[in-house]
């Protein structure tokens, strides 16, 4: 079974260096390989993909040697472990709220005696059965990852307990979400900043990572310094973004406007 570059770096201590992909574009893979990403987050929460465009984009990691971790549309069960027998590393899951959340998404997606995940083992993450055999479930149950998203005041509150469950690898502040929520929340609720240590806490009371997206290198640093190691800087959307604005100015510098 193929090594997980993510779960290799979060086990040394180290940063996983990760971007974000939500179109089907083979070769902004192979390109984030080649710039020494780790992991490429595949966002089915809020992109639609279908199911044949996903495998072929995790067969495309697979060639590049880097990792996929899946934010899942879904939790059920089937689906889930799905993706990890068509090839991806890990799985972000949106909106989990409590621990019990978490145990039973652990329950879908590692072998006994972590969890309840089926087991097919001819897959594309045992090379269809030839890295397969009895030792293919712990395997896989070590070199895949689950990480759930923390993004409700709830979330935060039960940060500690979410963390203490055997199975979640890490945690992943969604800020656009927990912002929301924290914003309509009324009296009491924490700040960003309030969650974004507590949540920082709570993995490091329990030996677990944490992280959210940045958007500058001053707020990476201050997520670095306060022990995040699961970062993502950049993906194809702000790619396309940031050239559209440039090629845009270029014009309005050489040609005016016209």
């Amino acid at each position: 079974m193929r090594t997980s570059k993510t779960v290799k770096k979060l086990r040394a201590g180290k940063t996983v260096r990760m971007c974000a992909l939500g179109h089907f574009i083979p070769g902004f893979i192979r390109h984030a390989a080649d710039k020494g990403f780790d992991c490429i987050w595949l966002d089915l929460e809020h992109r639609a993909m279908a199911s044949r465009e996903v495998q072929m984009l995790l067969a495309y990691c697979h060639l590049a040697d880097i990792d996929c971790m899946v934010r899942s549309p879904t939790r059920e069960k089937t689906k889930l472990y799905r993706y990890l027998e068509d090839g991806a590393s890990g799985l972000l899951i949106p909106l989990v709220t409590t621990a019990q959340e978490a145990r039973e998404l652990v329950q879908c997606v590692k072998f006994p005696p972590l969890g309840d995940r089926g087991l097919d083992g001819a897959g594309l993450d045992s090379d269809f059965i030839l890295q397969g055999g009895a030792e293919f479930p712990e395997s896989a149950n070590r070199e895949t990852f689950l990480v759930v998203q923390i993004e409700s005041p709830e979330a935060v509150e039960n940060a500690d307990e979410i963390a203490a469950v055997d199975g979640i690898d890490g945690m992943f502040i969604g800020p656009a979400d927990l912002g929301l929520r924290i914003k309509h929340a009324g009296p009491g609720a924490p700040t960003m900043e309030e969650a974004t240590a507590r949540v920082a806490q709570a993995a490091a009371n329990h030996g677990k990572a944490w992280g959210q997206p940045v958007f500058s290198p001053e707020h990476m640093q201050s997520l670095h310094t306060q022990g995040a190691r699961i970062l993502n800087n950049g993906g194809d959307f702000h790619s396309f973004m940031q050239m559209m604005e440039n090629s845009s100015r270029q014009f309005d510098e050489i040609c005016g406007e016209e």
